[in-house]
């Protein structure tokens, strides 16, 4: 799997911004058949930064309604990168 196909986009919601402010970790929706591996290898190619360690987590989609038609939303994959220490969080992510 390349790189670019590997990292959706990052998160940027209040807890991931506290988490980035606090450590140096980062939150991106990934691919759903990427392994942590994948990751790893992805965030150091294209972000340039060394990475200590990844945690994964599946988030189920929700079930939604309109009228009396229920459908569900697709399952998404979020990776919590932490990287090594000295390493620094790339610029367009600090803003955001």
């Amino acid at each position: 799997m390349k790189a670019t196909e590997v990292i959706r986009r990052p998160l940027i919601t209040e807890k991931t911004t506290l988490q980035r402010e606090d450590g140096l970790t980062i939150v991106l929706e990934v691919a759903m058949r990427a392994t942590k591996i994948e990751i790893k290898q992805a965030v150091e190619h294209l972000l340039g930064s060394k990475v200590a360690s990844v945690r994964t987590a599946i988030n189920h989609g929700k079930v939604k309604r309109q009228g009396r038609f229920f459908g569900q939303r697709p399952d998404w994959k979020k990776a919590y990168v932490r990287l090594r220490a000295g390493e620094k969080v790339p610029e367009f992510l600090e803003g955001a």
